[in-house]
């Protein structure tokens, strides 16, 4: 199949009409065109964003094609967008504006579209949608460690005109995750969760917990490592017996475990996997980013026997990390299988960034993804 390169289409003379009514051909040139994929996502594949089977058939400069089968179940109404992978490269307007969603009633022809721009990283995004940020406490106590910490409750920006339950997701290292004055950057998780809330997505509350400065790899690293005795075990028991119990009183939650995750990057990734592996019944979602596998030389899959089929786990490394960050990272996908603490192999998604450097800018860019996967994809 050959198509002129133009707003104004055509299908080579030799496709007749025979061959154009027996499915629906979606043509689609844009203004900002690169080497990234383009993928249509809508209402007939659960709205996932990089779903081989809609992967678009790039033309010429700008233009793709896209050819539904002529047995495809088409919903009465064809809703969708076009993306370059997932929600944070969706189509915007000229303004960086959110575009509606596309829609048709036909089954059969050519249906022409055009997309001016490319959102980028999630941004930009709608202050309108931010989520409310709420200081719980500037000295939460911490009974296990005989401390306390700043903790921070992310809630989503409509929080108090709804009477809505959220699922929650517990992450470490407070300081990093949305503080514009942080020395190594951000993940900038407000704006994230704003785009995300704007795209109707999905809506959580995020509990984000401060690190202990000097004291942070101590806390975080659990039991007895190359890095010495850590009080992992306790800061676990803190998350878990403590600080959970006062949100589910607080806040609207889901407190039920597959509506719990845990997470966090490098040594708070390291102890978030701990914190699945121990507490299976409480955790149901593991969000593991760049873990600091290195302090371990032999990690032992050893957790309680509980029904806990439903975990779902996203596993994140980068290229450029570290020597060993890849390999190891695979090899606890290998190990959690193997253990049989994901019985599933759906239920463990690897993303690997052969550029990916270990800092702030790349698990914020990996942030929503997660989220996303974790909490809000079906299937």
């Amino acid at each position: 199949m050959q198509v002129m390169n133009s707003y104004n289409t055509t299908f080579n003379p030799d496709l007749n009409n025979s061959t154009i009514n027996t499915g629906l051909h979606i043509i689609m040139t844009t203004d900002e065109d690169d080497a990234r994929p383009v993928y249509i996502s809508g209402n007939f594949n659960n709205w996932r964003t990089q779903d081989k089977d809609f992967l678009m058939e790039k033309i010429g400069n700008s233009s793709y094609h896209y050819k539904f089968s002529h047995d495809f179940d088409y919903p009465a109404e064809l809703l969708y967008k076009f993306t370059k992978g997932d929600w944070s490269e969706v189509e915007i307007d000229s303004h960086g504006n959110r575009t509606e969603n596309r829609s048709t009633l036909a089954h059969t022809g050519i249906q022409k579209e055009h997309v001016e721009r490319w959102r980028k990283n999630w941004l930009p995004f709608k202050q309108s949608f931010l989520p409310q940020v709420q200081l719980i406490s500037d000295e939460f106590e911490i009974p296990q460690l005989n401390k306390t910490r700043k903790i921070w409750a992310l809630l989503p920006h409509d929080y108090d005109n709804s009477s809505e339950s959220y699922p929650v997701m517990y992450l470490q290292d407070a300081q990093n995750l949305f503080n514009e004055t942080a020395e190594f950057g951000n993940w900038e998780i407000d704006k994230k969760l704003a785009v995300m809330s704007e795209y109707k997505i999905g809506k959580i509350i995020i509990i984000a917990i401060e690190h202990a400065e000097e004291d942070r790899i101590k806390e975080y690293n659990v039991g007895k490592t190359i890095l010495g005795k850590g009080q992992g075990k306790k800061y676990i028991r803190f998350v878990t017996d403590t600080l959970k119990p006062y949100v589910d009183s607080h806040f609207r939650t889901k407190k039920e475990r597959e509506f719990t995750g845990i997470g966090g990057s490098s040594m708070g990734g390291l102890v978030s996997i701990f914190s699945g592996l121990r507490n299976p019944e409480v955790y149901g979602k593991l969000m593991i980013f760049s873990p600091s596998l290195w302090v371990i030389q032999d990690l032992k899959i050893k957790h309680k026997k509980t029904n806990a089929e439903d975990t779902k786990i996203y596993l994140y490394a980068g290229g450029d990390e570290s020597a060993t960050m890849i390999e190891h990272t695979k090899k606890l996908k290998e190990d959690l299988i193997d253990s049989e603490f994901i019985k599933d192999n759906l239920k463990i998604n690897l993303s690997i960034n052969r550029q990916g450097k270990h800092s702030e800018t790349y698990w914020s860019d990996e942030f929503p993804k997660a989220i996303e996967w974790l909490f809000f994809q079906t299937k």
